[in-house]
């Protein structure tokens, strides 16, 4: 019944959030650069409340208690560094392989001086169907990234309802649920760079919904896994928690923070940031 409740809340979080943000970027086929970069903030600050506030200390709480031993905390620093570093070289494959992919898209349409008398005197149809490819696989590469990040999101959902001794009573509560909910709303945004891209280089509207909201499948998985993991003991649960709290780290300072900044140079991220930690603050306490 608990890994029930896992799939459908992380399928909602994933598939539904992404697959919303797909159908947002079909609509508008546009992004709101200044909405998108404060709802970026806004999550990285809950995020970054709930690893500090909820995830990180909950290890503390039960050294305290006489439940685990007096070198915890040195176990929870090693395991945030390694989610760390495994979300980093996740990142840094995917980043490499999509330079590969522009770089062959490149090779295989090179400019020439034909190209550019083809762009003021000849078929311009033919030009637009060629951007309109480069965007498509842009899509492609977009939505294969997003399925892989969304594999440790998973895991800092399901590691965080490990910590509930009732899962379905608490299913709606705490740090687990508050988790799903920020997920959810990070995979708006990461729905529409896939959707966006997709439809723009000719997907029918509807195809590419699906496409986008499968690319959240993987955030269940993620959440199964770090529920198991969580399960088996005391030190595994100090391990999934560190892990999910790594990888959420590397998250807001190594993505959200710093795309935010970037689609909106201005001081409004940061307050909205400042705003996200103490709503996320807020809600671990009560």
């Amino acid at each position: 019944m608990d890994y029930l409740a896992i799939i459908v809340i992380t399928f909602i979080s994933g598939v539904i959030g992404t697959g919303l943000g797909g159908i947002v970027g079909a609509v508008l086929r546009r992004e709101s650069n200044k909405i998108v970069s404060l709802l970026l903030s806004f999550a990285a600050g809950i995020m970054l409340a709930v690893v500090c506030f909820d995830l990180m200390s909950e290890p503390i709480e039960l050294m305290k208690n006489g439940e685990l031993p007096s070198y915890t905390p040195f176990i929870v620093v090693a395991a945030v560094i390694f989610g760390y570093a495994v979300v980093y070289l996740l990142n840094y494959a995917i980043d490499k392989r999509t330079d590969r992919e522009v770089t062959h898209i490149d090779a295989n349409h090179p400019a020439t001086a034909d190209d550019l008398d083809e762009l003021i005197h000849s078929n311009h149809y033919e030009t637009h169907k060629k951007e309109r490819s480069h965007l498509f696989v842009a899509g492609l590469v977009m939505m294969t990234a997003i399925a892989l990040h969304n594999l440790p999101e998973g895991m800092v959902i399901g590691a965080s309802y490990a910590t509930e001794e009732n899962l379905t009573a608490n299913l709606f509560s705490g740090s687990g649920f508050i988790m799903a909910i920020v997920i959810g709303m990070h995979n708006i945004p990461e729905g529409m760079a896939v959707a966006v891209p997709l439809i723009t280089g000719g997907m029918g509207k509807g195809k590419a919904i699906l496409l986008t909201a499968l690319s959240g499948l993987p955030t269940v998985f993620g959440a199964l896994l770090g529920y198991a993991l969580g399960g088996i003991n005391q030190i595994m649960l100090v391990l999934s928690l560190g892990f999910a709290s790594g990888a959420m780290l590397y998250v807001v300072f190594g993505e959200l923070l710093p795309e935010s900044i970037l689609m909106w140079k201005s001081k409004l991220p940061a307050l909205s940031l400042f705003i996200g930690v103490l709503a996320g603050f807020l809600l671990v306490m009560y």
